[in-house]
């Protein structure tokens, strides 16, 4: 993939964005453990840089897959992790479900203020039975007339506090199985729907987090995302498909992280002289030089990965392999390189408040965000050793 003029432009627009309006604020907002989303979106979205991969004709730039990875890599400029990851929920797990499978209706109304940065959505999908596992959900919803009736708890609801809207996922049939799994879009306010919010979470404490409690929302019809038939063509394997590009997005997310972590250690490491003596053999090199070299290696090899799989879903080629392993290697990656650069800094990088600690306790979400390790391993493994070796091919 060849990156242009306009790749870095994008990149650049957005670090200027962070920079300059989001990390003068990060310290009072993570101590407030909530952020102003909307005015943050808002701006965002005057910019255009809410909807870079979304069509023209409900707000984006109809740009391809490419250059919202340079935005996800741009948000690494961020001196905290959790904003940045509001700001993912928003472009690239609450709204390509309405891009996709919304009717008009669900773009005029929900898609295209979101894009604008008028409206802050999240998705809702794990459970208290159901993290990972997407396909074991409990959540229900009961066509009632022209509403259908949700009962459930939503919880880890990124945004969760602070959403105008939220992409609920339910079951029309849990006797269906995974077939039967829905989107929803559920308004804030509606009667029935409970907030709770998540508080002490160990990083991303700048980005609230909430359980959606639902107890006999009503939704209209018109709020169903895709076909109501029961139909895994038409249901999970659907909405699944969302993910070939979010996990991605987050790999580039952890990439942009790692890359921060690296940056500031080399800035440590040149400020205290710890420098290659070119005319000293590399027996008698620190061992922090190697260290480091590593490091940066890893950092390559993930973010090569992650190009990758946004490469393949811009060129319509299935992608759900690169996708996942993109995110495994990029998410465990990220969390490396933030903990061996607090060791490489020692003290410094240890000492609150500071970058590299606040990026080591920030990290480790995006290894457990849109699918843990375990998940992505499975999936990788389904692909590669339950098939044969003709079907690979």
């Amino acid at each position: 993939m060849q990156r242009t003029h306009e790749h870095q432009e994008i990149y650049r627009t957005v670090e200027r964005f962070v920079v300059d309006e989001i990390n003068p604020h990060v310290e009072q907002w993570e101590r407030d453990g909530v952020f102003p989303a909307h005015e943050i979106f808002k701006k965002m979205g005057d910019l255009g840089i809410l909807g870079i991969h979304k069509p023209e004709a409900v707000g984006g730039m109809g740009l391809d897959y490419s250059y919202q990875m340079e935005f996800a890599e741009a948000l690494g400029a961020c001196t905290c992790g959790g904003i940045p990851m509001a700001i993912g929920v928003q472009t690239d797990m609450a709204t390509p479900a309405l891009a996709r499978f919304g009717s008009d209706y669900l773009k005029d109304n929900f898609l295209k203020p979101a894009i604008a940065g008028d409206h802050v959505a999240a998705i809702a999908v794990s459970e208290p039975g159901a993290g990972s596992d997407s396909a074991a959900i409990r959540t229900t919803a009961e066509l009632d007339g022209d509403h259908y009736v949700l009962n459930g708890e939503k919880i880890y609801v990124t945004s969760g506090e602070r959403a105008d809207l939220g992409v609920v996922w339910a079951s029309l049939d849990r006797s269906k199985g995974r077939a039967a799994i829905k989107s929803f879009v559920v308004e804030k306010g509606s009667p029935g729907f409970e907030l709770v919010r998540l508080e002490h979470k160990l990083g991303i404490r700048a980005s609230d987090t909430a359980a959606f409690i639902l107890n006999n929302v009503r939704v209209p019809k018109e709020n169903l995302l895709g076909s109501p038939e029961v139909d895994v063509s038409k249901g999970f394997a659907g909405v699944m498909q969302t993910f070939d590009n979010t996990r991605p997005l987050v790999a580039g997310m952890a990439v942009g992280l790692a890359r921060a972590c690296l940056d500031e250690t080399r800035a440590q490491l040149i400020s205290a002289g710890m420098v290659i003596d070119y005319d000293a053999p590399a027996a008698n090199q620190p061992a922090t030089v190697w260290q480091f070299l590593q490091l940066e290696a890893d950092y390559e090899a993930a973010r090569l990965l992650t190009l990758e799989a946004a490469w393949m879903a811009d060129n319509r080629q299935p992608n759900s392999l690169q996708a996942s392993m993109a995110k495994a290697k990029a998410g465990r990656s990220c969390v490396d390189i933030a903990l061996q650069c607090v060791a490489i800094c020692g003290a410094l990088g240890y000492t609150e408040h500071g970058l590299l600690e606040k990026w080591a306790r920030d990290a480790k979400i995006l290894d457990i965000f849109e699918g843990t390790q375990q998940i992505q391993q499975l999936i990788v493994a389904r692909r590669l050793l339950g098939k044969s070796s003709s079907e690979l091919k």
